[in-house]
């Protein structure tokens, strides 16, 4: 549970500090662009990369809650992450939005969904596959879990589990469907035919080899007629 909370200083951007040119500069320098999202306003911020890389690679991940401290105030803007932005070759964090949110209210977020367990399926030649990644929840800021487990530890050949299969957790609300399919276990399609195959070619086996033992029975039968 994202329990744990977590200081971040950020400074608010001037107008000297928005538009393409200027927050490349920033950037170069270490630091991130980002948006505080709150009820009627947007402040648009700046932070140290490292320190902000450091608040959301604790213990509670990317759902950690933020006390987000403005340069000049004393009073921190609980908020949790809403969205952030990568560069795709060097993997530095170049954007980073954050949402303020009241701590005894429920908030809605994506959650990743991890496959515990071993399923039997696999034991008897099975493939399992991870259908659904994210589900939503719905539950206190202080209660979002970083993942949320998915049991497969009696997962068939044939099999699935589905969003009701989970288990419960106290003071969550999962939003998705009930029959969204989070894990199958199926044989692969390679092997079934493979089998098939071989089955059909053992049975044209079999009827061949009827086959001659009624012609044999025949030729026999012919004989003893003509003797």
């Amino acid at each position: 549970m994202s329990s744990d909370r977590v200081t971040l200083e950020v400074s608010e951007r001037g107008a000297d500090q928005v538009g393409s040119r200027r927050v490349r500069r920033l950037r170069k320098e270490g630091l991130v662009p980002g948006v505080l999202y709150g009820k009627g306003h947007a402040r648009a911020i700046v932070v140290g990369e490292r320190e902000l890389r450091s608040a959301l690679t604790g213990p509670s991940g990317l759902h950690a809650i933020v006390d987000v401290v403005i340069e000049g105030q004393t009073t921190p803007h609980h908020a949790v992450l809403k969205d952030f932005q990568r560069h795709p070759i060097r993997g530095t964090l170049t954007h980073v939005d954050f949402h303020e949110v009241r701590l005894d209210r429920a908030i809605q977020a994506t959650v990743s969904v991890q496959l515990v367990g071993e399923s039997p399926g696999s034991k008897q030649g099975g493939t399992v596959q991870q259908v659904t990644r994210e589900i939503q929840v719905e539950a206190l800021p202080s209660a979002i879990p970083e993942h949320i487990e998915a049991d497969i530890s009696s997962l068939e050949v044939g099999g699935t589990v589905r969003v009701e299969d989970l288990v419960a957790i106290e003071g969550i609300t999962f939003l998705d469907d009930p029959q969204v399919v989070l894990a199958t276990c199926s044989i692969p399609r390679g092997i079934t035919e493979l089998e098939e195959a071989e089955a059909e070619a053992a049975a044209e086996g079999e009827e061949g080899a009827e086959g001659e033992e009624g012609a044999e029975a025949s030729d026999d039968g012919s004989e003893t007629e003509a003797d």
